[in-house]
């Protein structure tokens, strides 16, 4: 009874209470307590080495159970599956081996216990479900005989279940004995007139119908035999088709874009529910993508025909056919396909009122004014599915010979599985191409869609249909977002494209949605939609005409609006230069909505950003691109995104050079510099800063000379230069001076003090560092604050006072946790972790480094990872392992071998490049 009760509910603690009431229900002994654990400890040496498996919880007992292990769990598993699985075949099988679980009864040795009488229960009629699938299985592949002798088993135990009856009518029925299925359901009447005092219901009554009058119409199209994927979409409907069979009507509307397979998927769910709808099948072009979509007069009238209306009985008017057609379909069960709807004006009048037919309704429009209809969108195949439909059209032995092939070939397609049918097509009548050959051609974008074409299958006259059915503003809307590459894309840009206001929607891109020529991808970091077009609507939309370059640069104007403002309002002061002019925008978006978290604008518009530099330069404005990569520095900063950095800024410096724009250069330059810093690229980092201050010098921006000294400081004291570092921070403080910028001025007084304590100078250090922490607070710069806290650890680590050293390292981290300044904080770890190692506190001291290495590598910071390496070495060695030691000590001199300038180090450390950067 104990182990009952825990395997009821294994890894789940089992109340003493419960246990109690199971043992000694109503009048548990006193001693009750001492028993249960008596009978744990009994069951535990029992079990032997798997004894550990009952555990005690703090209110009782759990059963520790590994999948696989428990038959209870097993059969359930394997009966959700079973019922969720669309493949026949495999559900059959799942079903099947449920079954074999059941040895006799449920805990049938065992005496009842009220408090498992729901479980019990429960399972029970799991098992009767999973009986009624297997059988249903068994019928649908024509084992009607063995169906038939479990069935009439099941029917004595259980006379009152429907479900059974209905089940044993078909078996009987399906094996030619339709004779006996006739007296089955007058069998079930009696039984449930007479126990119940009730009638069969509609699909017991539909069974008996349709033993009594032959099947009248059969018109689905030929279901695709290498139909592939969808089991989700197949089995949701399916299920909603089944589960309404027979009570109500039921409509469900299947939309998506031009070439996503929305009428095999509606012809596959019709097939497959076709014993559910015993009067037969209707199919019906309602040509919604024609220059002439078909009018509901005309397809009533086919519709009536095809249920038996004769044409001398037809009525006149629309409203008396729709009335008509409604009544005929109150009588029957039918599945109606009504394929291709353009509106839901045209499908509203072929709709039943009353009865239990089931209508699938496809058209590339979602119609969310079809009121009580459930909709589906139907979207691309996975990436699986997409390559079991290519295996299937030009087999699997040419796509297993050249995988990468096949794997570019579905991305130029898009998974789209029009374009896949297209691609295997020409691939099979072209037996001599290799699929190479063939994916080869299909990267360039301008000639995709001519390649994407055989015989009267076409991916563009397919996209074509729904273009051309667009209004005027959408068209051009449509156009323009083609232009803007393959990313995801905010609303506003929509309104941005047609030069409307602010706003982050507009009715041309509900439109374009509602057509599924846009799709909704993601929600962004700020909590908005973002959007995007599918590769080969975004080719098909590059095709077309007529979108002036106007509209795509008031696009690439409000990214650069938005990013300097996101700049601007950004709780770190970014040292560097993001407002590179005054000039106002040719358009501005709304922005206090969009830009309330400024960094999380930037995380969500980063690929999009990043993007932007290459359109604008391949469409001509040099003189944003430059911009552009400007304004997104201070988020690159801030998370590290040094890859796009340096891409988004080499791309910016030959725009600004063709511009002619020298300011631009020289500001471009200073950020290159910067990220060459944190690449430990120590003489490019001191070229471009070299070049930046020789060009703002030329332009008479003494700021923007500062900020190039000031780098150029950091970059000579990375490579030994000390006086070199010194002299041009000096130059950089009177310059900042000179132009009042105080958080320049904090900037290089920390590089000043880095300079003295490089020296060993720590008194002097001390009063510069101390001076530019107090100018940090004064002015609120938090960011320089904390940076000024982390030098001043530095210098008392190095002075021997490590508890000051711990005090300072915690007020930076907490500071920049404080910003989410979430790349600082780790570096500043690594500072804390080498403390606590020399403090004695290994445990703390590994965590910290461990991390802090993992978050090097990833960053690619090969200086601070030899570092942190070293220092693990002296970690375990004080640990006495050897071994690991040496791993650590030959990485770190690896390293420092790699880097240029490394057999220069400073005898005292210096900070990671993230902190020792020339913002700090």
């Amino acid at each position: 009874m104990l182990l009952a009760a825990l395997l009821l509910q294994p890894n789940v603690a089992v109340t003493a209470d419960v246990l109690t009431e199971v043992l000694w229900p109503g009048a548990a002994p006193r001693s009750a307590p001492a028993n249960l654990r008596t009978y744990v400890h009994s069951l535990r040496r029992r079990f032997g080495e798997f004894g550990d498996r009952l555990q005690s919880r703090p209110s009782g007992y759990t059963a520790l159970v590994e999948p696989g292990e428990l038959d209870l769990a097993e059969f359930e598993d394997h009966a959700h599956r079973a019922f969720t699985e669309p493949d026949r075949e495999r559900a059959a099988g799942l079903s099947e081996t449920a079954c074999g679980f059941w040895r006799g009864e449920i805990l049938e040795d065992l005496p009842h216990s009220h408090t498992w009488a729901a479980t019990v229960a429960r399972v029970t009629e799991l098992r009767l479900a999973v009986r009624e699938h297997r059988l249903k299985a068994l019928i649908d592949r024509g084992d009607n005989a063995d169906a038939i002798a479990e069935l009439r088993g099941l029917v004595a135990d259980h006379p009152l279940r429907e479900e059974l009856w209905e089940h044993l009518v078909l078996a009987l029925d399906g094996a030619g004995r339709t004779t006996e299925a006739r007296q089955a359901c007058e069998e079930a009447e009696r039984v449930l007139r007479e126990e119940l005092d009730a009638q069969p219901g509609p699909r017991l009554r539909g069974l008996r119908s349709r033993l009594a009058r032959p099947v009248s119409v059969r018109q689905l199209p030929l279901d695709l035999p290498d139909f592939t994927g969808r089991d989700g979409l197949v089995g949701d409907l399916t299920a909603l088709l089944r589960a309404n069979s027979g009570t109500r009507p039921t409509v469900a509307v299947l939309s998506g874009p031009p070439g996503i397979g929305k009428s095999a998927l509606a012809v596959r769910v019709a097939h497959a529910v076709r014993d559910e709808f015993p009067d037969g099948q209707v199919h019906l072009d309602l040509g919604g993508t024609s220059e002439a979509p078909r009018q509901p007069m005309d397809m009533l009238a086919e519709l009536l025909r095809a249920l038996g209306v004769a044409d001398a009985a037809l009525p006149k008017g629309l409203a008396e056919r729709a009335a008509l057609l409604r009544s005929r379909f109150a009588d029957a069960r039918l599945c109606v396909l009504l394929d291709d709807a353009g509106a839901a004006a045209q499908v509203r009048p072929l709709l039943p009122g009353t009865g239990g037919c089931a209508v699938l309704v496809t058209g590339r429009r979602r119609l969310p004014d079809l009121s009580g209809a459930h909709q589906f969108d139907v979207d691309v195949l996975t990436g699986a599915e997409a390559a079991a439909l290519l295996d299937g059209i030009v087999g699997a032995p040419r796509t297993a010979a050249e995988p990468a092939a096949a794997a570019q070939i579905l991305r130029a397609c898009g998974h789209l599985p029009l374009a896949i049918r297209v691609a295997g097509a020409k691939l099979t009548h072209r037996p001599a191409w290799t699929l190479r050959l063939f994916a080869a051609r299909l990267q360039d974008e301008q000639r995709r869609l001519d390649e994407l074409r055989v015989g009267d299958l076409a991916v563009r006259a397919s996209v074509a249909l729904s273009y051309e059915q667009l209004p005027m503003k959408a068209a051009r809307a449509f156009r323009g977002l083609g232009a803007l590459g393959p990313v995801r894309f905010p609303g506003w840009a929509v309104s941005a494209l047609l030069g409307s206001d602010g706003s982050t929607d507009s009715d041309e891109l509900d439109l374009l949605i509602d057509a599924h020529l846009v799709e909704t991808a993601s929600t962004d970091a700020t909590g908005n939609p973002r959007y995007r077009l599918h590769d080969l609507l975004r080719c098909f939309a590059t095709e077309q005409q007529g979108s002036p370059r106007e509209d795509l640069r008031r696009v690439l104007e409000g990214y650069l609006a938005l990013a300097t403002e996101a700049a601007r309002r950004m709780p770190i002061h970014f040292f560097g230069m993001t407002e590179v002019d005054g000039r106002k925008p040719l358009w501005r978006p709304e922005n206090d909505t969009l830009l309330a978290d400024p960094t999380a604008w930037f995380a969500a518009e980063l690929r999009a950003g990043v993007l932007a530099v290459t359109t604008a330069v391949d469409h001509g404005f040099d003189d944003l691109a430059w911009r552009l990569a400007v304004s997104f520095t201070p988020y690159f900063d801030l998370r590290g995104h040094s890859e796009d950095w340096l891409r988004t800024h080499e791309i910016a410096l030959a725009a600004a050079r063709r511009a002619g724009d020298v300011r631009g250069q020289a500001i471009v330059l200073r950020n290159i510099g910067q990220v060459d810093l944190y690449r430990d690229a120590y003489p490019e980092s001191e070229e471009a800063f070299g070049e930046s201050h020789r060009l703002f010098t030329s332009v008479g921006d003494d700021r923007g000379r500062a900020i190039a000294l000031a780098g150029l400081a950091t970059a000579l004291r990375f490579r030994g230069a000390i006086d070199g570092s010194h002299e041009h921070a000096q130059r950089a403080l009177e310059l900042f001076r000179q132009v009042g910028d105080r958080h320049g001025e904090a900037v290089a007084m920390i590089a000043v003090g880095a300079a003295w304590m490089a020296r060993r100078c720590y008194a002097t250090a001390g009063r510069w560092l101390g001076d530019a922490r107090a100018l940090a607070a004064e002015i609120g710069d938090r960011h320089r604050e904390a940076h000024a806290f982390k030098r001043l650890a530095l210098l008392c680590q190095h002075q021997g006072n490590l508890s000051a050293a711990r005090e300072h390292v915690d007020r930076a981290i907490a500071i920049f946790d404080e910003l989410g300044d979430d790349h600082c904080v780790g570096y500043a770890n690594q500072n804390l972790g080498e403390l606590c190692l020399c403090t004695g506190d290994l445990a703390h001291a590994r965590l910290l480094l461990v991390n802090s290495l993992n978050v090097h590598r990833r960053n690619g910071d090969r200086r601070s990872e030899a570092e942190v390496a070293g220092l693990l070495g002296e970690l375990h060695d004080t640990l006495s392992q050897p071994e690991r030691s040496q791993d650590y000590y030959e990485r770190a001199r690896a390293l420092w071998h790699e880097l240029e300038g490394g057999a220069i180090r400073d005898e005292v450390p210096d900070s990671p490049p993230r902190l020792r950067s020339v913002s700090g």
